[in-house]
Formats: C-alpha cells, structure tokens, sequence
C-alpha cells in the first residue's frame, strides 16, 4: 500500500476533517451559481424578441464575461500564460462544449418550445451523468443517489410545472436534448483536476475562446448572427438594449461561470450538477420578484424537494469521505506510509457521475 508518502496521524485527522468544510464551502459557491445563473432568462429573452438571433446574444454575452474575468484571471495566474497554453484543450473544451454549446442549443430551443420544456430537459443532466457512470463504472450507483435523482427530479417537474396536452416542436426538444448532454459534460469539465489553472481563468480562457469561435461561425453565415438596437421592455418599462445585456454578461456569465466552474472542482460533476438545479428555482423567484408572475405552492413544493434529493446526493459524499478518512487513519496509525494525496484526488475525479 506503501507508495512512498508518508504521512501522520496528526496530518490525516486534519486532512480528513477538511473534508466536510470543502464541501459545505464548495455549496455555497454553488448556491451563488445557481443564483447568478437565474438571472439569463429573464434578462435573455426580451433580446431575442427583439430579434437578437441566439448565436448574437451568446457571443455578446461570453465577451462581456470574459472580458469582465479576464483582469482578475490575469492576477490569478500572476500575469503567465503558461497555465492556460498547458490547459489549452481544457480551456477549448469549455469554450465549445460549456460556453457555446449549451447556451446556442438552449436559446434556440426556446424559439420553438416553452421555455419551461426547454429548461426541464436541459436539467436532466444530473440524471444523465448518473446513467453515465451507471454504464462506464457497471456499479449501481448507490441508493441514496437513485432516490435522490428520484426526488430532485420530481422537485423540477414541479418547479417548471409544464402544461400538457400540447404539441411540442421535435426539432426544440431535438435542440433541448443537445443542450441538455452539452449542460452535463460542462459539468464534467469543470470538475476535473485544475492542474496549475485557476478555475477564475479557465472561466474568463472559456469565455473569451467561445466568444470568439461563434463570432467566426457568424461570419461565415453558416447560421443566423443577427442584432437589434431597439430599445426592450423590461420589468413594466423600456430600457436600451444594453441594460439586460450587461446584467446577463456581468452576473448571469461572469459570476455565474466564475464560481460554478469553481464549484464543480471542489464538489465533482455530479454534486454540482444536482445544485444547478437550484437555478429553475431562482429563475421561477426572479420571474416572480421582477415580473410579478406568482409562484404557486407546487412550485415552492418543488424547490424544496429539488433540496431534500441535493441532501440525499450530498449524503453519499459524506459517506465516501468517512470511509476514506476511516482508512488513512488506520494506515496512519499501522501502516505509516500511505498515499493521501491520491486517495483524495481519486475521490473527487471519481465523482464525474
């Protein structure tokens, strides 16, 4: 078991009870991801009536992202862009999968589907990452995990409380469905190891690459790049266009990005995943708080079982964390060397489903 660390007793017991801390931490920035990301719709949406094509709005909403990141990533990384050249299929993964992929699909899933239906089957990512790791790893995830999916599902359905017996667009559930598996493997990007790169400029590297790749896409004419200057309605008045654009690029992108990502490396895809939930709830209090649309008592339902299956999923962590540390205590204490680091670097990589 010996790989050549060595480590104390003292050491493994603080190392171990860090463990909680991170992920207690690692719930609060997630709960600020969710939260910032809510804000998309509401502000997105009366863009695109004005005839914002989805592709538009993406790229502008990426650039001011990153371009609002981009100092504080410069500090991160002290000025060197080392960290991001090494990381750079990393950085262009997020740019195509996280940053324009799952935005472009799901704004352009709304032009032919409720926004409701849209936002449910982009959702089920947290599911899809379960399936995934049901099927790579052949281990029936643990049942805290199905009854948690189970739960936090149920929770959505109610949040986004979609109407039925409506013909729904094949070609938006289509668009729906690739937001929805690029949503999932935004996800597992960020969460896995960092290396020496800041989850701050992988953010802001992110941003500004994806900006970049659909601003070339919209001038090829391949697909419809298209902006408006007309003023929007918003919130019972009418604003310039660049009101909700910069609320979207700085809180919805910047933010939102910034900490998810950050999120998603202390937590793993899949506990990040399941909290993402959590911004169909914001969305629905925000459309409530600034729209006056009234939230029903199956929505507040909803969110709260959306939070019990996030407990459930969260308790699995908890467990796996017990028995790791349970482990290198009694390697500590019998076995002096043992290798911390991997043990823990596996757990968290090992989260990816």
């Amino acid at each position: 078991m010996s790989t050549g660390a060595t480590t104390t007793p003292s050491t493994t017991t603080a190392s171990a009870a860090g463990r909680p801390a991170s992920t207690t931490a690692g719930l609060l920035v997630a709960l600020i991801a969710a939260a910032s990301f809510g804000f998309s719709g509401p502000f997105v949406k009366p863009l695109l009536e004005s005839g914002w094509s989805p592709v538009a709005a993406v790229t502008v909403r990426a650039s001011i992202g990153g371009i609002v990141l981009a100092p504080v990533a410069l500090v991160a990384i002290r000025g060197r862009l080392g960290p991001v050249w090494r990381a750079r299929w990393r950085v262009l993964a997020m740019a195509v999968v996280g940053v324009a992929g799952t935005q472009v699909f799901y704004f352009a899933a709304v032009v032919h589907i409720p926004v409701g239906t849209a936002i449910l089957v982009e959702y089920l990512a947290p599911l899809l990452l379960v399936g995934a790791a049901w099927v790579t790893s052949r281990r029936v995830p643990q049942a805290v995990v199905l009854v948690g999916s189970v739960i936090a599902f149920a929770g959505l359905l109610l949040v986004v409380a979609p109407s039925g017996g409506v013909a729904l667009d094949p070609v938006g559930l289509a668009l729906a469905g690739a937001a929805m598996v690029c949503c999932a493997a935004y996800f597992v990007i960020a969460a896995r190891p960092s290396g020496d790169l800041p989850p701050v400029a992988l953010a802001a590297s992110g941003l500004l690459a994806g900006a970049a790749l659909l601003g070339l896409l919209g001038l090829t004419g391949l697909v419809p790049f298209t902006t408006s200057s007309a003023d929007v309605p918003l919130f019972d008045a009418v604003v310039p266009w660049w009101v909700p654009m910069l609320v979207v690029g700085v809180v919805a992108t910047a933010v939102s990005y910034a900490t998810s990502i950050t999120a998603s490396s202390m937590l793993g895809s899949r506990l990040a995943s399941f909290v993402g939930l959590l911004e169909v709830a914001a969305a629905a209090f925000y459309a409530w708080l600034l729209l006056g649309e009234a939230l029903t008592p199956l929505q507040l339902g909803g969110g709260l079982l959306i939070v019990v299956g996030i407990g459930f999923v969260r308790a699995e962590r908890t467990r796996e964390a017990e028995v790791v540390a349970d482990a290198v205590v009694h390697d500590a204490v019998v076995d002096t060397p043992v290798a911390v680091v991997p043990v823990v670097a596996d757990d968290r990589s090992a989260t990816m489903g």
